[in-house]
């Protein structure tokens, strides 16, 4: 709440931006060729992973190291 006792606005205070569906719908539908299923079931973050951003630290591939060790405990 804030000081004066309301709930504030969603998004009021922040520096957050609409969503931007023109672009999402045009990478989604037109570059993946996803079908509007698929699209429409994907989350923010799996659209964000197909276009190749990734939001954890350092957003580098794992290196040769790092895979042998994740087939190891992962053999499947």
């Amino acid at each position: 709440m804030s000081p004066a006792g309301r709930r504030p606005a969603r998004g009021e205070g922040t520096l957050s931006r609409p969503f931007p569906w023109a672009e999402a719908l045009a990478f989604g539908l037109g570059v993946l060729r996803w079908p509007p299923a698929a699209f429409w079931s994907a989350t923010p973050r799996e659209l964000a992973a197909a276009a190749g951003r990734r939001g954890g630290p350092g957003g580098e591939p794992p290196d040769r190291a790092v895979l042998g060790e994740l087939l190891a405990r992962f053999p499947d």
